[in-house]
């Protein structure tokens, strides 16, 4: 094919590539943000906003969490039950991390899911990666 103006043969050659290049939205899951942290009694309070954007209520989900320091230093690995999660309903879960100061803790990683239950049976819907968000200083990772 012959074209006698480049610009126009330019954009006719990349149409195939720009639909290409259009990326489906993700499937909706899990969004998990780390609203706010708080000194309480010997404890770093994390709160986090969980949102079950997909279609199936999880009965209970659990995920392996490790803490870095402020200087990115591993402190600790734990569990946080993030409990009961319906479709498409907002919820927030408070997690206390004794021994430490919230201006101490650097990032926050969830590593994987631990548990998840859909229906009383395990499941897999959990082990997509959330959406992740912190409105805090302490970073999120996952």
């Amino acid at each position: 094919m012959k074209f006698r103006r480049p610009a126009l043969a330019a954009i006719l050659c990349a149409l195939p590539f720009a639909a290409l290049a259009e990326t489906p939205q993700d499937a909706p899951g899990l969004m998990v943000e780390l609203n706010a942290v708080e000194e309480v009694e010997g404890a770093c309070r994390l709160t986090f906003l969980v949102e079950n954007q997909t279609s199936t209520s999880i009965d209970s989900a659990s995920y392996q969490v490790v803490i870095f320091d402020a200087a990115g230093v591993f402190e600790r690995i734990t569990l946080f039950g993030f409990r009961d999660l319906p479709a498409e309903r907002p919820r927030v879960r408070q997690f206390d991390i004794r021994g430490t100061t919230c201006e101490n803790i650097g990032r926050v990683l969830i590593n994987g899911v631990s548990s998840c239950t859909v229906g009383g049976a395990e499941s897999d819907i959990c082990d997509q990666t959330p959406t992740l968000n912190s409105r805090t200083e302490v970073e999120l990772l996952g």
